[in-house]
């Protein structure tokens, strides 16, 4: 949390701002409004399964979730959506479209969920994976975060032909 103010360096103090407790400054009068964390995740399938890696940082460690990350400042979604998936598995993907976007009560952060499909080869895990495969949506190891399995479950009712 910002402790002081940006404009004249005064020390900032919590006030009720447009409903809600908010850092602000009694010099000067600059509030400090904190803005939600963008992240992108991004589901690849292949032959009925989908692409996840198990997790080697926080939060989840040990747990799997799709390739995800943060969005840096600037950064046009699609790009660091590809990013991620490279930068965690090493696999190149072409983006087919926005597939959601979630949020929740009291969480900083927005999640912006594409589709993708990966170009040939084999997923490598990287830096921030200990390990990768393709699972059955109706087969999931150990998931990181609670709404991994509701964005699975919803994934694999668009890929069901329909009939």
């Amino acid at each position: 949390m910002v402790k002081f103010c940006l404009h004249c360096g005064a020390a900032l103090d919590l006030r009720e701002i447009e409903g809600y407790q908010r850092p602000a400054c009694g010099a000067c009068g600059w509030v400090y409004y904190a803005d939600p964390k963008v992240a992108v995740a991004v589901l690849v399938g292949r032959d009925g399964r989908i692409l996840l890696n198990r997790r080697a940082i926080e939060p989840g460690l040990g747990r799997w979730s799709f390739p995800s990350g943060y969005v840096n400042r600037g950064e046009v979604l699609e790009e660091a959506a590809r990013r991620e998936v490279l930068e965690e598995t090493a696999l190149d993907v072409e983006i087919d479209g926005l597939f959601g976007v979630y949020s929740e009560p009291g969480n900083p952060v927005v999640l912006v969920v594409y589709t993708a499909r990966a170009a040939e080869g084999e997923p490598r895990a990287g830096p921030e994976v200990a390990e990768v495969g393709w699972f059955l949506p109706d087969a999931l190891p150990p998931m990181a975060f609670p709404h991994d399995q509701e964005i699975i479950a919803r994934w694999a009712t668009t890929r069901r032909p329909k009939g």
